[in-house]
């Protein structure tokens, strides 16, 4: 259920190990690609890695990478209190997700998938379970979304943390050393975040705004029209980022579709969902660990949950998929996914003492700066340091770096 990045990886690696697999979407392929802007889906090489596996990284000439991060923080007056650089070990890229989509339905039917275009209900997912060995749910809006049961353990947060904007632009002056992940902080006030993206128009840039609720950068229930957003976009950019506001002096959007505005809850669930008649269908991805975009992980999570749910069907062989099975899928891919959701939790919070240290020390030692830059791809390689202190001094002081 569901054709997005996790469910058309999982239903085409299925494919592969020989499975019949239908995948059912709202939506055809011709209504994703003209329709609004899904996501900024930034992915690092672990992820793009699984997709060239199974042949779907299918934009590697076209889409301009994302080489490396770029960490800054200060105030409106433009002083900067950290401010540090590094390459990443691999490229990552972001293509469009109006691309993307259509181009692995086709891909899908094309290797011998069975697409369905249908608003499932609970109806449609108890006839689906019926006929199928497992059903697997990708997309968690509506009723659908309500089968699975929000663990209170493991979820940190009950409301939103950020107003969200996204903004797909032309125009944007490039860096002057390479391309990277341009991420600012504005303590208190919000965060802006930018990379290069491929959209139908061709290469992009997208810049991703977060507000903090109810503080002066939360304005978007001002706007009504596509240029609207743009002006508030570049507004804000200036007042609050304004080491930014060079790059974003002749900004224009790739197409009036091109913007977002949302709220996303944190939100981690368990992964059996109970149907009317008792039968049981399994979570994956974003249904079951959603995080805010801060620091990008929703896509790369996305293509590592659909690589983990792979790798267990295919061992389950002949017996069922019952839900003990389901559990223990999940904890193994939550084994990973805990990593990335208290990664991206910390960045929604005031910054604790030890990232302050890390972040300062980046500044003048590149090899920390580069582990740092890398931990987009894999967040798993922070721990314990980058949430303790005195785990962060000992980690400061393997890099001789005076803390």
């Amino acid at each position: 259920m569901g054709a997005g990045q996790a469910g058309l990886q999982l239903g085409i690696g299925l494919l592969a190990q020989g499975y019949g697999v239908t995948i059912v979407s709202n939506r055809t392929a011709d209504q994703i690609a003209a329709g609004r802007v899904m996501s900024s889906q930034s992915m690092y090489d672990m992820a793009v890695g699984y997709e060239r596996g199974l042949g779907l990284a299918m934009w590697d000439d076209e889409c301009p990478p994302i080489t490396g991060v770029h960490m800054r923080a200060g105030g409106s007056d433009g002083k900067l209190l950290i401010d540090w650089r590094s390459p990443m070990s691999a490229p990552g890229q972001s293509v469009d997700q109006r691309i993307k989509m259509p181009a692995w339905m086709a891909e899908f039917e094309r290797r011998g998938g069975r697409l369905l275009i249908e608003d499932a209900d609970l109806a449609a997912l108890e006839r689906y379970a019926d006929e199928s060995d497992l059903v697997v749910v990708s997309t968690g809006k509506g009723e659908i979304g309500k089968l699975f049961e929000r663990d209170a353990e493991r979820s940190v947060f009950d409301r939103p943390q950020r107003t969200i904007s996204l903004t797909y632009v032309h125009d944007m002056k490039p860096r002057k050393d390479w391309s990277a992940l341009n991420i600012s902080i504005n303590p208190g006030i919000g965060e802006y975040v930018n990379f290069p993206a491929l959209t139908h128009t061709g290469p992009c840039d997208i810049i991703n705004l977060e507000c903090i609720p109810g503080g002066p950068m939360d304005r978007w229930d001002e706007v009504k029209t596509p240029a609207q957003h743009l002006e508030l976009a570049v507004e804000l950019i200036r007042t609050y980022f304004p080491w930014e506001a060079e790059r974003c002096s002749n900004l224009r959007l790739t197409d009036d579709l091109g913007t977002l505005v949302g709220r996303i809850t944190p939100t981690v669930r368990k992964v059996v969902g109970r149907l009317p008649s008792g039968r049981a269908v399994m979570g994956m991805a974003d249904v079951l660990v959603l995080n805010d975009p801060i620091t990008g992980q929703g896509s790369n999570n996305a293509s590592k949950c659909a690589m983990v749910y792979l790798d267990a069907i295919a061992r389950r062989g002949a017996a069922a998929f019952d839900e003990d099975w389901m559990k223990a899928t999940f904890e193994t891919y939550w084994d990973y996914a805990q990593w990335v959701a208290r990664f991206t939790n910390t960045h929604l919070l005031p910054p604790p003492p030890q990232l302050l240290k890390v972040f300062a020390a980046c500044g003048c030692n590149p090899k920390l700066a580069a582990r740092i830059a890398n931990a987009f791809d894999d967040p798993k390689g922070l721990a314990p340091w980058y949430y303790d202190e005195a785990e962060a001094d000992r980690f400061l002081a393997s890099f001789e770096v005076t803390a």
